[in-house]
């Protein structure tokens, strides 16, 4: 049995080993990033500079999602179905397959849009700021957020979440767009001042977010509620309560809140309501939904887009995620559950003061929150609601994805029309 003094040894020369280990893989990290990012991609997109442009050419690039996701959809649908074009798709699994395959599929993207005439993103990858771009091709941003919630990008320099400005300036996530398009005139600058265009004026564009125009189709409306009856049919005759919290912490070890009481909202709620959970796509490990509470409670993240989820919930429950923007389409209730809002404050930021702005009641505790639901009828406030989508979501009124064509292509799309 080993003696306190030497106990403390081994724990003391354990805490040394770690903080070694941790510097040797930042200096490992950070000799990566330079190599790949300032020798190794610009030298790939430079070898295909060899080739000709492709007027026909459009590439998709997916940074996280392993498939099209909806912020690209109605753009790649109609692309597909309606001209002949050669058009691409890139999954780089950033944050989610080893470095060594993420580093394989830049290689991939990079050689693949050496020659392409437009290229889309809906999110972040600091790749794109060192590579030496043509300038006939067309880089749009069509980002994967409405509003300015949440700070990003240069937003967070110096904060917690962010890396610090001279390692933000040293490798911008932003550089290189020729159009990033927003939901609204309101929210231009903040967009400006997180992607670095403060004197670049007309890159940041309000035309509208794409995906929100599925929020105007009967169609899309009728098969969400299809979907839901299906997949919870005790969702059937209720009214659909939607918790959809953000992450906490970094990208690669995201965690979703635990701390909604699912029995107190089955005991309050069961006649009435259903409840379902949406977690971020960065949440790997989820909370699980009480033992008992499988008939009033259920966890659709895998199988249900965030867009069907709005469409079909009555009372939306979120804290300082931007899918609220979309919802205020709907002009129906949300409440912000933000019981770690100072610390969230200090971690992330916010674009706009959080208790001053949020079209909704926020509340710290799951009591309040049970209380205001009881009430709902008597409390919610629609002007509220209203003046927030109007402000915020102004250019979101289904016809973006149009504006967004248009902004891009201008007229050059009908000399491949079918």
């Amino acid at each position: 049995m080993k003696s306190i003094k030497e106990n403390a040894i081994y724990v003391s020369v354990r805490k040394v080993y770690w903080k070694i280990k941790r510097k040797i893989r930042g200096i490992i990290s950070k000799g990566y990033r330079f190599y790949t990012l300032r020798l190794l991609y610009p030298k790939i997109y430079k070898k295909g500079l060899k080739n000709d442009l492709d007027e026909s050419k459009v590439v998709f690039i997916e940074v996280r999602s392993p498939e099209i996701s909806d912020s690209f959809r109605l753009i790649y649908d109609d692309l597909k179905l309606n001209y002949n074009l050669n058009i691409r798709e890139h999954f780089l699994g950033t944050s989610f397959v080893s470095r060594k395959e993420n580093i394989k599929r830049t290689i991939d993207m990079i050689s693949d849009i050496a020659d392409a005439k437009y290229v889309f993103l809906n999110e972040s990858t600091n790749v794109f700021s060192f590579l030496p771009m043509r300038k006939e091709t067309i880089v749009t941003q069509l980002w994967h957020a409405c509003g300015a919630f949440k700070k990003f990008g240069m937003s967070t320099a110096d904060l917690l979440f962010g890396d610090d400005r001279k390692t933000l300036q040293k490798y911008p996530y932003h550089k290189k767009y020729t159009y990033a398009t927003v939901s609204s005139p309101e929210v231009v600058w903040a967009y400006e001042e997180a992607m670095g265009y403060e004197n670049k004026k007309g890159v940041v564009v309000p035309v509208g977010v794409s995906r929100t125009d599925y929020f105007y189709r009967d169609d899309v409306r009728e098969k969400a509620y299809e979907k839901i009856y299906k997949l919870f049919p005790a969702a059937k005759g209720k009214k659909v309560i939607l918790y959809a919290p953000t992450f906490r912490g970094r990208v690669a070890s995201a965690k979703s809140p635990d701390i909604l009481d699912v029995e107190l909202f089955r005991d309050n709620f069961k006649e009435d309501y259903v409840l379902v959970f949406k977690h971020h796509p960065f949440v790997k490990n989820r909370p699980e939904i009480p033992t008992g509470c499988e008939d009033f409670a259920m966890d659709v993240t895998d199988h249900m887009a965030i867009e069907e989820l709005l469409i079909v919930s009555d009372i939306c429950i979120s804290d300082y995620s931007s899918l609220v923007f979309e919802y205020s389409l709907f002009e129906k209730p949300m409440i912000f559950f933000a019981y770690d809002l100072e610390d969230y404050y200090d971690w992330r930021g916010f674009y706009y003061d959080f208790k001053d702005f949020v079209p909704g009641p926020i509340y710290y505790d799951n009591d309040s929150m049970v209380k205001y639901i009881g009430e709902v009828d008597d409390k919610f406030d629609r002007q509220q609601v209203i003046d927030f989508r109007d402000k915020f979501m102004s250019s979101c009124d289904g016809h973006a994805t149009k504006r967004i064509m248009k902004l891009v292509f201008k007229d050059s799309l009908e000399v491949f029309r079918r």
